[in-house]
């Protein structure tokens, strides 16, 4: 009886073990099932977000698979050997997103690998001239020399923007060439295979990344100055209505998705700065000729930054309930919307000038409203008497959101200036104004008109006069 007790007692354990087991089983399937499916509504939604994704990524593909013949091909392979693998290897290391980024990198690598090699094979015959003794030791000082000077140069802040990965080929190619040739017998041949099949790599690069869906880094940085432009606007045109409401003592808007736009402006210094570089690579496409002034939409996006840091503090005093003093609330009111209004319209017109790259005219006369309502605005904090006022924290911030407000509209102005000296430089369309649809003229002929004179019969249409 105990045996049988014991028997059962562990074909029951046994069971138990095995359940646990399958049900640990069937929970880790479940989970890697959920996590499959997350994994795959997130890469949805980044390709979605911009399709120029996946495009990239097929475009990689394809020149990988190109240089590849190089490999498989016993024709072309018997011409270059193992060293078609530095043209695989050049493609994985610079196809980039962006054309410009491409540009950069392939004739970096291919520049640097010109000049790597032929340093390289200089320093290999200098070095040969020291005999068999002195041939490693003069070998590992040129390294040295050439590893210690290239690297320091690279902390020169304009050569690290635009050559650090050049510079980085530089030392490798050299090393390869300088070091392999105390072995290899035919360094000639070696160094102008590795050259060969880096110039096959990087063209192969620049060709699909041009022909094929090209994405242009000079295009995206015109989009994003004004697309900021833009979200500044949005936050001045809503500022009337915020302003006024607390000015009410009324509550603030719900809905402040386009309000909070410009919170993001103050992060795209980086992404500017990048894409300037890139463009200053790509060759002329489009609307943006050889020589274009890239440099200035960085001066365009510097002022954004300003403004939007000088936003985000007017920003802060939307937050508060508050009365304005009574004597100036009014005109207070009135000013301080028109400003709003006019900034924003002008920023409006601004970014659209940006955007079908013609001459900004149209902004002109919202700067001049607004710079218009700031002298009042000054004039009417100047005038006004505040020692009889009886809540002083109420003047301090009628006195804060006015300043802020009128340094916005200054800087406001200073991005117009900023964009048609960009427009100037770039060439901008001018776009003439239609004065037709502001004339109106209004006569008679064109109307059914009955009039009873004295006598008693009507007039026809040819007694009728125009009327002004």
């Amino acid at each position: 009886m105990e045996s049988l007790e014991m028997g059962a007692a562990t074909s029951q354990e046994r069971s138990g073990a095995l359940a646990r087991a399958w049900r640990r089983l069937m929970g880790l399937r479940k989970s890697s099932m959920a996590k499959s499916a997350e994994l795959a509504k997130r890469a949805v939604k980044l390709g979605q977000d911009d399709p120029r994704r996946v495009t990239h990524s097929l475009k990689v593909g394809l020149a990988l698979s190109l240089v590849s013949l190089f490999y498989y091909l016993q024709p072309l392979y018997e011409g270059f050997g193992v060293n078609a693998m530095w043209a695989v290897m050049t493609v994985v290391v610079i196809f980039e997103f962006h054309v410009g980024a491409t540009f950069s990198k392939g004739l970096n690598r291919v520049l640097a690998t010109v000049l790597g090699g032929a340093i390289g094979l200089g320093a290999h015959h200098l070095a040969s001239l020291s005999g068999n003794t002195g041939q490693p030791i003069m070998l590992s000082f040129f390294v040295f020399l050439q590893a210690a000077g290239i690297t320091f140069m690279r902390f020169f802040p304009r050569i690290k923007a635009k050559y650090d990965y050049g510079m980085l080929i530089l030392i490798l190619t050299f090393a390869l060439v300088s070091v392999s040739g105390f072995r290899e017998d035919k360094i000639f041949e070696f160094a102008h295979k590795r050259l060969s099949t880096v110039v096959i790599g990087s063209s192969a690069c620049l060709i699909v990344s041009v022909i094929v869906c090209p994405v242009w880094a000079g295009e995206d940085l015109h989009r994003l100055i004004a697309l900021n432009v833009e979200k500044l606007a949005n936050f001045l045109e809503g500022f009337g209505d915020e302003y006024l409401r607390k000015l009410e003592g009324s509550d603030l808007n719900q809905d402040k998705s386009l309000f909070r736009e410009y919170k993001s402006v103050l992060e795209t210094k980086s992404k500017e700065e990048s894409l300037a570089i890139f463009a200053s690579w790509e060759p002329s496409h489009g609307r943006f000729g050889y020589r274009h002034p890239w440099k200035q939409y960085l001066k365009i996006g510097a002022l954004i930054r300003q403004c939007a840091y000088r936003i985000e503090a007017l920003d802060s005093y939307l937050t508060i309930k508050f009365h304005a003093p009574p004597q100036v609330q009014t005109r207070l009111e009135e000013l301080c919307a028109e400003m709003g209004m006019e900034a924003a319209r002008a920023s409006k017109q601004l970014s659209s000038s940006l955007k079908t790259m013609t001459t900004p005219s149209s902004a002109t006369p919202h700067l001049e409203k607004a710079r218009t309502a700031a002298k009042a605005l000054k004039s009417l904090l100047k005038t006004t008497s505040w020692n009889h006022a009886t809540d002083l924290l109420a003047v301090v911030h009628a006195i804060t959101v006015t300043s802020l407000l009128i340094d916005v509209v200054d800087c406001t102005d200073k991005i117009a200036v900023s964009v048609n000296e960009l427009a100037s430089l770039a060439g901008f369309k001018t776009v003439e104004k239609d004065l037709k649809c502001d004339e109106v003229v209004l006569t008679v002929a064109a109307l059914e008109v009955t009039v009873l004179p004295e006598s008693g019969s009507p007039l026809g249409r040819s007694d009728s006069a125009p009327v002004l």
